[in-house]
C-alpha cells in the first residue's frame, strides 16, 4: 500500500506504529459474511455435505481473497478514522 495518495496527498498511515491494527476488526467484518454466504451458496448445491465440509470448502475458496479482503478493510479502517478523528491538512 502507498504511504500517500498520489492525488491528493493524504499520508494513509497516521506515522503510530500498528495503526492499522484497527483494520483487523473490518477484515473479519468482511470476511465472516462472505464465508457464510458461500457456505449457504454450497449449502443449495451441495445437500448432503455437513456443515463443517461446507464451512471448510468455503473457507478454502476465501484463502486466495486474503490479500483483496485485506487491502479493503485498510481502507474501510482509514475512513472510519479519518471520519471520527480528523486531521487537519499539513
Amino acid at each position: 500500500m502507498d504511504e500517500r495518495c498520489p492525488v491528493c496527498d493524504l499520508q494513509f498511515g497516521r506515522g503510530e506504529p500498528g495503526y492499522f491494527t484497527g483494520a483487523m476488526y473490518f477484515s473479519y467484518g468482511l470476511a465472516i459474511p462472505l464465508i457464510a454466504l458461500l457456505t449457504l451458496i454450497e449449502w443449495l448445491l451441495l445437500p448432503r455435505w455437513t456443515l463443517f465440509q461446507l464451512v471448510l470448502l468455503a473457507t478454502g475458496i476465501c484463502v486466495p481473497l486474503i490479500p483483496w479482503i485485506w487491502q479493503y478493510s485498510r481502507v474501510l479502517w482509514i475512513h472510519f478514522d479519518r471520519y471520527f478523528d480528523p486531521e487537519e491538512s499539513s
